[in-house]
Order: C-alpha cells, then structure tokens, then sequence
C-alpha cells in the first residue's frame, strides 16, 4: 500500500453518548482504527471535536448549553477530559498524541500559519498523532471556523493531505433524505462539490454535533480545491480507515484525478482576510487570466480599502470578482501608481500583485 498523509476527522456524535459523557467504546473503535491505519505506513492526523460535549455535565448542564460563554467554559473542561482519555487509549499502542488547539488566526495570519505547518511537519517527521480542535475556550467569535469540519479541510490543505476521511454517523450523501424517502439513493463518488448536491444535504442530527451533512460538502469543496480527496461516511471495527483509504469504505468519496496542488503562500492567501480591493480593466485581467502575467499598475484604475503591503485584496473587473493577491503596494501609494506605466514611476514596486502571489476564485 502506498504510504499516504491523511487527516481524520471525528465528529461530536462519533465520540459521545446521548448524555454528552464520552463513549470509551466508540472512542476505541476509533483509536484501534487509527492505530492499524499507522501500522501500514500512513502518516495521521486526527480532528477532533467533542470538547463541548465531553464538558458540559462536569459544569452541571443538564444538556449541551447553547450561550457562548457555556460553551466556552465546557470546553475549557472537556478538552483536558478528551486528551486525557485520548493519551490513555492511544498509549495501549505506542501512539503519543499531541494537542493543537487552533484558531481561524492560525490560518489568517501569514506568520502563524507558517509556524502551524512548520509544526505539524515535526511532529508527523517524528512519528507523533496530532490531534486537533478548535480553541473554543478563548475563541472571540462563535463558530470561529463554522464547524470542524471546515477545520479538518484547512488542515488538510495546510499540510498537503492525499486524503482527508470525514466520519459521521450517515454513510454518505444521498440525493434525498434516507430518513423520510424509502426511495434515497446514496451517491457513491463525487468529482465535484455543486450547488445542487449542497440542496441534498440535510441539517444536523445530533443534539452533540454542530456540524450537518451541508457542512461537510462545503468542507469536502474547500479541501478538493486545495488539491485533497475526500471521504464522507461511517465504518466500524479496526479496518475500518484502510479500507476506506483502499476504496472500499461506507459513504460518498469526493474526488478527481486533476487535482490542483497549491503552495503553502496560495492557500494562505485563499484564507486569509481580505482588507480591500483593485479594480482593473480588460488587459490586465486578460494579462492575469489567460497569460499567466502579474499585475501592474497601468491596469489598476480603482482603489477601495485601506491595505498595507503585504495584505491580501480581492481584484475585480467589469466582470465581478476574478481573484485575490499578496499586495506590494500600500492602497495610499497605489492610489498615486495607477494607470501609470512602470516607466512613469520611481521608487515604486514594478508589480502590484506577482502572478505568484495571485489566486485565481
């Protein structure tokens, strides 16, 4: 079998009972999983959520608690009770974890996201299992990254995953709910993420869970585009992760054979916030879009935002939104460069965006 990087994610409804409690049976199944996956080779990282869940009995909630403030104090609890169990049963096999907790700055910002993939590479190069989670404890904003799910896409694209496998409790899309049409059909292989499939998804299912089967196909989208398969179902027992990486799983696969593989700086730029926007004219979006050239600034005509160099700016023409880039100009000294030709200028970047720090949307 050929040796593969792939990221696991495991959701709140995977890893807990009906009263929130961790389930060390399902837990097992897991880690056994896991373990088998590691023993062909595979290097792992694990997504898990569960915090949440795990914590908010140990506060004395009767059922998972719906404010910010409850959520973040359950996870503050949980997520030591979740690693803990986690080192206990992975020890049985000679895996030691290691805890990241991540944020959506993680990814926004340049340096941090460096760091976080300069992190994960040492780790894996040493033969340690990441396991992975929202900070939810001090996370500012809700929901910082939607669900984990979307988290296990950008970690899977962050370190270049051939395959990020989404367990759920469903085995998979069905082009209607399995649950209300007797008639359902599952839906074996994707090779895109469209719109219309995104109509099929169905919302959450557990009362632990924040995450529903639309969640994953967005997710499956962000990671497809980021040049990783992806795998959306269920499977019990010990082989149950290889044989999904050998095709033979219980769900949908989310793939094709043209994947684009993006740099590390690209995928930064795709993920990072956007503090303004350039607009250009017809020839320098053909210059951008159909020979391969970086932007100058003879075809910028607009400026909106205030962006310093080295910020990320969505560019636009009469068309609509055409890509993002890594600015080399300030919005103030753009504001002075545009429509001028390089001749025309001094002291001035010749580039306002290089055709290596641009991502075409």
């Amino acid at each position: 079998m050929e040796r593969k990087r792939i990221v696991v994610k495991i959701g709140s409804s995977s890893l807990t009972n009906a009263k929130g409690e961790i389930d060390k049976i399902r837990l097992m199944d897991h880690v056994q999983a896991i373990a088998e996956l590691k023993k062909y080779g595979h290097e792992v990282l694990l997504v898990s959520s569960g915090a949440v869940a795990a914590g908010f009995k140990q506060l004395g909630y009767p059922s998972r608690p719906v404010t910010l403030k409850g959520k973040q104090a359950a996870a503050a609890v949980g997520q030591s009770l979740l690693i803990q169990t986690y080192n206990a049963l992975f020890s049985i096999y000679d895996i030691v974890p290691a805890q990241i907790l991540l944020t959506r700055t993680d990814f926004s910002k340049k340096e941090r996201y460096k760091n976080a993939c300069a992190t994960f590479e040492e780790l894996l190069e040493r033969s340690i299992l990441p396991i992975i989670n929202e900070n939810d404890s001090v996370s500012v904003s809700e929901l910082t990254f939607g669900d984990n799910d979307m988290l296990s896409a950008l970690v899977s694209g962050l370190i270049h995953a051939d395959q990020l496998i989404i367990l759920t409790d469903i085995n998979g899309l069905y082009n209607a709910n399995p649950s209300k049409n007797p008639d359902a059909q599952r839906i074996h292989r994707l090779t895109e993420v469209s719109d219309e499939m995104l109509g099929f998804a169905d919302g959450s299912g557990s009362k632990v869970g924040t995450g529903g089967m639309e969640s994953k196909l967005l997710a499956a989208r962000a990671a497809l585009n980021a040049g990783v398969k992806v795998f959306i179902g269920t499977g019990h027992g010990a082989n149950k992760l290889v044989d999904i990486v050998e095709g033979r799983g219980d769900g949908t696969y989310v793939e094709h054979d043209a994947l684009a593989v993006l740099t590390n700086n690209k995928q930064w730029i795709a993920l990072t916030e956007v503090s303004g926007k350039i607009f250009i004219d017809n020839g320098a979006e053909h210059a951008l879009l159909a020979n391969g050239k970086s932007l100058l600034p003879a075809g910028v005509y607009r400026v909106e935002g205030d962006f310093a160099n080295g910020d990320v700016v969505e560019v636009y023409s009469d068309k609509g939104l055409l890509g993002r880039g890594e600015v080399l100009y300030s919005s103030l000294e753009l504001a002075h460069a545009m429509g001028k030709r390089t001749d025309e200028l001094a002291n001035y970047p010749i580039e306002v965006i290089h055709r290596d720090k641009w991502l075409k949307i």
